[in-house]
């Protein structure tokens, strides 16, 4: 798991020379659930600067180059920054940092209900990109989703009662959805409220690191659990605006808006994983020992209202 990194751990006089910009100060920015961000001011001009703890200089170049590349595809998200040598990533210590231009707005806690349908469209706009091309020829596929060493952990699971859930709702959605798989398209994957920014009745999506190929029906799952929960169960009325939204770019068919239920849940059990490896088994936390329990209450909440098999 990633160490977080300090402002005082920071190079700074080396972040200058990088970018060719001095004098500068750094202020930490809240969030993330992987890296360090710091808000970058200089004399006239904003920026962040993310040190992505957990990446060597292959994953951090990876997510540099695939960021731009999406910018340049008119996604609306940060500019990566490049170093003086035009190099996307830098070392001014041992861990690699990107810098991104400042994109001036907010996270909200939820996001509002009227932006929603916003988020929907950015999204659909998103799973209709091409994905050949220069800087997203090499996107890994299903990255999001349990890999079978991911399962095999799930028998041995101290909680027993949240492995056997998991575990039984994972057959099920399997089997509701076998056969049923769509193209493969660009997903974002972790589509959560802070990681959108708003701009008045504009949004950017931030933070690319789960980019992947998927199925998009899997992708609007993680946005339903993101955007549409609210005091830990499924909005219907935050679904139906997400929904209205995407479907102005990429209409749903009939058996898409029937699967896409089970893929809610299919989304809620891989966050519920996670959740309990990252607090329970690889970094315990007691105060987030029950996070992954919210996605138990979420899940039973979309099977009674969604009539979820």
């Amino acid at each position: 798991m990633a160490t977080y990194t300090a402002v005082d751990q920071i190079d700074v006089p080396a972040v200058a020379r990088a970018y060719g910009i001095e004098p500068l100060r750094l202020v930490p920015l809240a969030g993330g659930a992987a890296n360090s961000s710091f808000r970058l001011s200089t004399a006239s001009d904003e920026f962040v600067l993310t040190v992505l703890d957990d990446h060597d200089a292959l994953s951090a170049g990876r997510l540099a180059v695939r960021t731009r590349a999406l910018r340049r595809l008119g996604v609306p998200t940060c500019t990566v920054v490049p170093t003086t040598d035009g190099s996307l990533v830098a070392f001014p210590g041992e861990r690699p940092v990107l810098l991104k231009e400042w994109i001036e707005g907010e996270v909200h806690r939820p996001l509002p209900l009227a932006l929603l349908p916003e988020a929907g469209r950015v999204l659909a706009r998103l799973h209709t990109l091409p994905a050949g091309v220069p800087g997203l020829a090499d996107l890994p596929v299903g990255t999001r989703r349990l890999t079978p060493e991911d399962e095999a952990l799930i028998p041995a699971f101290a909680d027993r009662e949240f492995a056997a859930w998991t575990a039984g709702r994972l057959a099920r959605v399997r089997a509701g959805v076998a056969g049923r798989e769509r193209v493969p398209v660009i997903v974002h994957g972790d589509l959560f409220d802070d990681n959108v920014l708003v701009r008045g009745d504009r949004l950017a999506f931030l933070d690319w690191e789960t980019v992947s190929l998927d199925d998009p029906l899997l992708d609007l799952g993680m946005a339903a659990v993101g955007l549409a929960r609210v005091d830990g169960a499924l909005d219907p009325e935050r679904l139906r605006a997400l929904l209205d939204g995407y479907q102005e770019t990429a209409a749903l068919s009939a058996e898409d808006l029937a699967l896409l239920p089970l893929e809610i849940v299919h989304a809620a059990l891989i966050i519920a994983f996670h959740r309990y490896r990252r607090h329970t088994v690889h970094r315990p936390d007691p105060a987030l020992a029950d996070h992954h329990r919210e996605m138990v209450g979420f899940v039973a909440s979309v099977e009674r209202d969604l009539r979820v098999l």
